[in-house]
């Protein structure tokens, strides 16, 4: 009898459990394709920016957090496009989501995390988590688990990262920076439009300086000072 009692009190315990971990657990997070686009979508932001206003050229990147090509180009071209280009004024630099849903079932749930990341300005510090990790979680399972950590490690606060996570309040701009992808002629990632023009490869630091120089020797000099 004692045994049938410790037997339906371990059960009794088994339940609580169950029961506080279910109200206790984090809800499962999905961004929606193909969400309705609104005004406030795309008010004021057109893309995330880095360098001067003044830079006399803008390169707009589209690219998918879980391409391989992308994290190449980000993790051995990116650092000195970004010396020798953009913290010399001469780039401004725009980054745009491109998520390929059809063959990188995660890569919109990566731009949405970049994106509650950028809500609290941490945006470039959670880009390169992203691409540095990308091997950890473009597989498997847990993906939420792991951007969390990861916009935790870029300096976000968790809290406030997870409730903007579970709103999905960005997958309309995320919709709205693919559907202009699209209207460009963007087909794969990363691409890059550089003078009113698209280069669709994995593009080299040299081959990019190249074309930033020649572009800004072709343009109009300033009168000289009488």
């Amino acid at each position: 009898m004692q045994t049938f009692h410790k037997v339906l009190a371990a059960g009794g315990l088994v339940g609580v459990a169950v029961i506080g971990w279910q109200m206790t657990r984090k809800p499962p997070v999905s961004i929606p394709v193909n969400v309705a686009i609104t005004v406030a979508d795309t008010a004021g932001f057109r893309g995330y920016v880095l360098g001067s206003d003044s830079a006399p050229v803008t390169i707009v990147e589209y690219a998918d957090f879980q391409c391989p090509a992308c994290e190449n180009f980000d993790g051995v071209q990116w650092p000195s496009v970004y010396e020798r280009l953009v913290a010399t004024g001469k780039l401004r630099w725009v980054y745009r989501d491109f998520p390929l849903d059809q063959i990188h079932k995660y890569a919109r749930l990566a731009s949405h995390a970049a994106a509650c990341a950028d809500e609290q300005g941490k945006f470039w510090q959670m880009k390169q988590k992203l691409y540095t990790y990308q091997a950890s979680w473009s597989f498997g399972t847990g993906q939420m688990g792991k951007f969390r950590e990861y916009a935790k490690a870029a300096g976000a606060d968790g809290d406030q990262w997870q409730a903007c996570m579970e709103s999905a309040r960005f997958a309309g701009r995320i919709e709205a920076s693919l559907q202009e992808g699209n209207r460009v002629g963007v087909g794969s990632t990363p691409t890059f439009v550089i003078g009113g023009r698209l280069y669709p490869s994995s593009m080299g630091s040299d081959e990019m300086a190249r074309i930033v120089d020649s572009l800004i020797a072709a343009m109009p000099k300033a009168p000289a000072a009488r």
